[in-house]
């Protein structure tokens, strides 16, 4: 007997949503519902005639809609009330990277889906994508012996200056973005850090219409605990989209140029220098959002364990934290193990 179609609701039409519906409809899922601040606006017509889909009605509506699942694309200050609703009205949820503003946020999110027993996930796409379960398969099995160092950097040329991600109080900054994806690649590989340092190039008051100030750049550096970790992110490089991971280890060097995308158009190239031998290993373009969308279906109908629990994310969002404290303060900040 054939399963009947999962069925999601996405809140608001923003621009990464198009990127899930292909993905949604390419794991077997159906997008049921769109709900957006006016449904009778003419941008929610015509993204409803460019996607096929219905806008039925409001951020409201739609959590009360009948849909199996929502996705939480809203800018990040949005993330906390509409996930809260979504898993209070018996959804599941995947909700954009950072899962909240804090982590005491990630914890009350964590915290309502354990009592709900509705499956929650930080949209974090690549970590679905071959090339990095390849990555994480040559570090954590010491192929290139104990890891020293790790550096990742993601970053681009931000030019709309009404973007929300300009916005201190919505939840901007180049961290809490492009600064996330390196965060929690370290953290797949390493484990938790016990301390970070961090340091800000911030935009001043004023610099973007009601906007205070944000980190339009961010540094910063996670001990491990024996491999020290650097984090390099921005929105004002040159480069449109830069995206680099680089691991040395007691054996050898692994390089990754284009790490953190979601949805390759193009191969991916791993970069290995084992004993002074250099060789290469090639993945094909690859679909994170519909791995990642494949997956949350199968843990919300109880058909496998969740790779990345709500603790996860809770845990990614104490090391933003530490992270954005040490660069207000330039102080060292450790982190508690028993958190």
């Amino acid at each position: 007997m054939t399963e009947p179609a999962f069925r999601w609701g996405l809140l608001g039409a923003a621009r990464i949503a198009r990127a899930l519906i292909p993905a949604i409809r390419e794991a077997g899922g159906e997008v049921a519902f769109v709900g957006v601040r006016d449904p009778h606006s003419a941008r929610a017509q015509a993204f409803a005639q460019e996607w096929g889909v219905q806008v039925a009605g409001t951020y409201d509506d739609l959590i009360t809609s009948d849909v199996h699942a929502v996705y939480n694309p809203l800018p990040n200050d949005a993330h906390l009330p509409w996930t809260l609703a979504a898993l209070r009205a018996g959804k599941h949820v995947l909700t954009e990277k950072p899962l909240t503003l804090n982590a005491a946020e990630a914890q009350q999110l964590a915290d309502a889906a354990a009592q709900t027993g509705g499956t929650l996930l930080e949209a974090f796409a690549y970590r679905f994508q071959p090339h990095v379960l390849r990555i994480v398969e040559l570090v954590r099995g010491g192929t290139l012996g104990d890891v020293r160092s790790v550096h990742g950097a993601f970053g681009f040329h931000m030019t709309n200056p009404d973007d929300f991600r300009w916005n201190a109080a919505q939840g901007g900054g180049a961290l809490f973005d492009v600064g996330t994806y390196p965060v929690n690649l370290m953290r797949l590989l390493l484990g938790e850090p016990q301390a970070v340092t961090a340091a800000a190039r911030w935009t001043p008051a004023g610099a973007h219409p009601g906007t205070g100030d944000i980190d339009v750049a961010l540094s910063g550096t996670l001990d491990f605990g024996g491999a020290l970790g650097s984090l390099d992110c921005a929105f004002d490089w040159t480069d449109p989209s830069f995206s680099r991971l680089t691991v040395v280890g007691t054996r050898g060097t692994l390089d990754v140029p284009r790490v953190y995308h979601s949805h390759t158009h193009e191969p991916v190239t791993l970069h290995l220098n084992l004993g002074g031998q250099e060789s290469r290993e090639e993945f094909p373009p690859s679909n994170g959002y519909a791995r990642m969308v494949a997956h949350f279906q199968r843990v919300a109908r109880g058909q496998e364990a969740a790779l990345y629990p709500p603790a996860d994310a809770v845990a990614q969002a104490r090391v933003l934290d530490a992270l954005y404290a040490s660069a207000r303060t330039g102080a060292r900040v450790t982190l508690d193990a028993h958190a």
